[in-house]
């Protein structure tokens, strides 16, 4: 399952693109309002930070409309994909995008029969929001489940995982076969935390303080290192 980073922040996405574990990202109209600057701007620098897909959402409600933002938006580069909410007119819209070569981002699905539908409208990507599920006590899991037995093993639209509230929500994804999951940047950064990792490392630090010549010898193999390459 690939890992995108959902966030409208160029700072977050530059820190965990560091971390190389990036694919892709997700923004939406939320999420860059949050942020100062051109949202255009910010689009264009997330997509050379990850060097893959970048969703950037469309705000009007007619399918027309949808079609002339989407199209402006897929102008920004070649690596955006067009997010479109999920409704009749964003099916419509859907269509057309898709048949213009412009990869779409269908958005706000929450059932197995929406996600049909986006698939037969031509969506690159299903996204089905799990924490949005949740908080209305409607098992997430078991919908994701549905949604991807529904599109079958050989389908064209990838699910993607969104609104992940935890990091089991990402292992759940994974689990049930999600290609693509869009994680907030503090639920990956709760994706690092393991107490028996930080105790470990904190234990290999000490026993290795403890021997001073260990570490004379590293730093040497080190500055062999880098002289070789020279």
């Amino acid at each position: 399952m690939k890992l995108f980073i959902d966030t409208g922040s160029v700072a977050e996405v530059e820190e965990i693109a560091a971390w190389g574990v990036l694919s892709g990202a997700t923004t939406n109209p939320t999420l860059l309002a949050k942020e100062e600057g051109d949202p255009g701007e910010a689009i264009r620098r997330i997509c050379e930070l990850v060097d893959g897909p970048v969703s950037g959402e469309v705000v009007s409600d007619s399918a027309r409309e949808m079609v002339a933002e989407g199209r402006a938006l897929a102008g920004l580069d070649d690596r955006v994909v067009v997010k479109v909410p999920f409704s009749a007119e964003g099916l419509a819209a859907t269509r057309e995008l898709a048949s213009d070569g412009i990869p779409v981002n269908e958005t706000l699905v929450f059932s197995a029969a929406q996600a049909l539908l986006t698939a037969e409208a031509g969506a690159t990507y299903v996204s089905c929001f799990m924490g949005r599920l949740d908080d209305i006590a409607v098992n997430s899991e078991e919908v994701l489940a549905e949604i991807i037995g529904a599109l079958g093993p050989d389908r064209e639209a990838q699910v993607l995982a969104a609104s992940l509230r935890h990091p089991m929500h990402a292992v759940i994804a994974a689990r049930l076969g999600c290609e693509v999951a869009t994680v907030p940047g503090k639920v990956l950064k709760a994706m690092l935390a393991h107490p028996l990792t930080e105790s470990g490392i904190a234990r290999f630090s000490k026993d290795w303080e403890s021997r001073p010549e260990f570490g004379q010898w590293l730093r040497g193999l080190v500055d062999e290192s880098a002289a070789a390459k020279r």
